[in-house]
């Protein structure tokens, strides 16, 4: 997110970037085509990839057109297209605000991301194009290349009057205000929904605030959307004095995951289709009485059960998300999870491989950079993930 605290962005200056493929040669998932067509073969996803340096913000996610063999690298307020041999294609640069994680749509080919304007109490799902990011410092507001749809969910928890003053104290943590303590969106992810497993939807996960005297925001809030007739919702990107409130009036579905708060909420969320289950990378919280882990799994194989919502102000049922029972696991608080990266990128490429992002910086001016290198879920704790070397093949575990 936007905010972070001098440690944080400490810990930010130190980091490397992880990629994990499918297998030690990279098998490609399966992707649906026509009747009739055979399904193309995928570039083979290097062991390394490098975004570049860049004068902008922390790394904050990435997504793998694996098809073409394009990356998508998101910079707080700059996008930027790379191939896989880390050569530059293209940028989009003028966001009226914060945009956050990414995720790569199969089904349409375009790039999602989060996009927080919180000063005009706007939060969109930001769409690219990426045919047409085809040279640098495109403008995002005056480009056919970006488009938004206004989620309103969103922004209805956002400027929530939880103590009813009848005033909207704004972008701050030191308020009762802002429903379940949220701060905004990052999050983002294709999979499919979570009470049918059929589909596939765009979720959204919340930001919350770091306020260690709630107890109203100790859950991981989840949207998700189903996009597909979302083009008439679809507005141009525009200027941050005009902001446009056109999209979807509610999700099609919110769900709550019991983590204990993470400071700002999941940073990366995506859905592994080799197990079927979901990954939440956040920055650690800070209440004591959690075990403050750095990454949760939620569990694809248990539907959501609609359960009483832990510590608000008035009672309230929500569908309660199961996590994955392995891995760390706290007795008194019931919650389960891992010590690991991928708080600024994360990506499932099926097998049990992904890539995970992790920022790092260039010297002289301070730029941001990324890089890749290969990883496979192992499942271990504490740390869930082992480095892949030439070497030595590392076979992963689905479970």
């Amino acid at each position: 997110m936007r905010r972070q605290t001098h440690a944080r962005l400490a810990a930010v200056l130190t980091s490397a970037v992880v990629l994990l493929t499918t297998t030690a040669g990279g098998t490609p998932p399966s992707v649906k085509e026509p009747a009739g067509r055979a399904a193309p073969a995928f570039p083979t996803p290097p062991t390394s990839v490098a975004s570049g340096a860049w004068k902008s913000g922390h790394l904050q996610g990435m997504a793998l057109d694996r098809r073409n063999g394009f990356m998508y690298w998101s910079f707080t307020d700059l996008l930027v297209k790379t191939d896989l041999r880390g050569k530059a294609i293209g940028s989009v640069t003028g966001f009226p605000g914060h945009l956050g994680d990414l995720a790569f749509n199969e089904q349409d080919g375009r790039v999602y991301g989060s996009l927080e304007v919180p000063t005009a109490k706007a939060y969109y799902a930001a769409i690219f194009d990426g045919g047409q990011i085809n040279r640098m410092n495109i403008r995002a507001a005056s480009s056919g290349a970006v488009s938004t749809v206004y989620l309103k969910e969103v922004v209805k928890d956002y400027t929530a009057d939880m103590n009813g003053d009848g005033v909207f104290d704004g972008d701050t943590a030191d308020t009762p205000d802002h429903r379940y303590g949220c701060s905004g969106i990052d999050g983002v992810a294709f999979g499919p929904d979570f009470v049918h497993h059929d589909g596939m939807r765009l979720t959204v996960a919340y930001g919350t605030y770091v306020d260690n005297a709630r107890k109203d925001n100790d859950h991981q809030v989840l949207l998700q959307y189903d996009v597909q007739n979302w083009r008439h919702y679809e507005r141009p990107m525009g200027e941050a004095a005009h902001p446009h409130r056109s999209g979807p009036n509610t999700p099609d579905g919110k769900y709550f995951a019991y983590t204990g708060n993470t400071t700002y909420g999941v940073q990366n969320l995506e859905y592994d289709p080799a197990s079927h289950n979901w990954l939440m990378a956040v920055y650690k919280g800070t209440k004591k009485q959690f075990p403050n882990y750095s990454l949760f799994v939620v569990d694809g194989s248990r539907p959501p059960v609609t359960s009483l919502l832990r510590g608000q102000p008035r009672p309230e049922r929500g569908l309660l998300l199961p996590l994955l029972r392995r891995g760390l696991y706290d007795k008194a608080t019931g919650i389960y999870g891992w010590e690991s990266t991928g708080q600024y990128g994360l990506i499932a490429l099926g097998g049990g491989r992904f890539y995970l992002a992790e920022n790092g910086t260039a010297k002289a001016v301070v730029k941001h950079t990324g890089r890749a290198v290969q990883y496979v879920w192992t499942g271990r704790t504490p740390t869930p993930f082992s480095r892949v070397t030439a070497s030595k093949a590392v076979e992963p575990s689905l479970g």
